[in-house]
């Protein structure tokens, strides 16, 4: 069994897209379309190894969804999984934002799936 990839975005097929480049890289995928569902998901599963992220989405976006994850004791089991913000956000601000919340690497829309994959590789073995 392949490492376990969270995609957290509100487009259907950029879900779709991301997920089936990292399925034919092997990894197993778990879909969630903002970040309310994504932490639902988080408190029924036991290992996630990897979080992409999007930025911009309606419920919760990926900014609350990091600091949720990040503060709450709720989700100490994935506190520490390497999170990859997906994202048409190319604002400094938000991407500090980010990083200050853990996000260890800032994709910016449209990606090559190679660049994805290279992100990946170098945060889950």
């Amino acid at each position: 069994m392949g490492k376990k990839i969270m995609i957290v975005d509100d487009t259907e097929a950029i879900r779709m897209s991301v997920g089936f480049t990292l399925q034919e890289e092997g990894y197993e995928v778990v879909e969630a379309k903002n970040g309310q569902e994504a932490l639902d998901k988080l408190k029924g599963t036991d290992k996630i190894d990897l979080i992409l992220c999007d930025v911009n989405m309606p419920i919760m976006d990926g900014i609350e969804f990091l600091r949720n994850m990040k503060t709450n004791e709720s989700y100490s089991s994935v506190k520490f999984t390497p999170i990859i913000m997906l994202t048409t956000e190319a604002g400094e601000d938000k991407k500090n934002e980010g990083k200050e919340l853990g996000a260890k690497a800032w994709i910016v829309k449209p990606f090559k799936p190679e660049q994805l994959i290279k992100a990946v590789k170098t945060l889950i073995v």
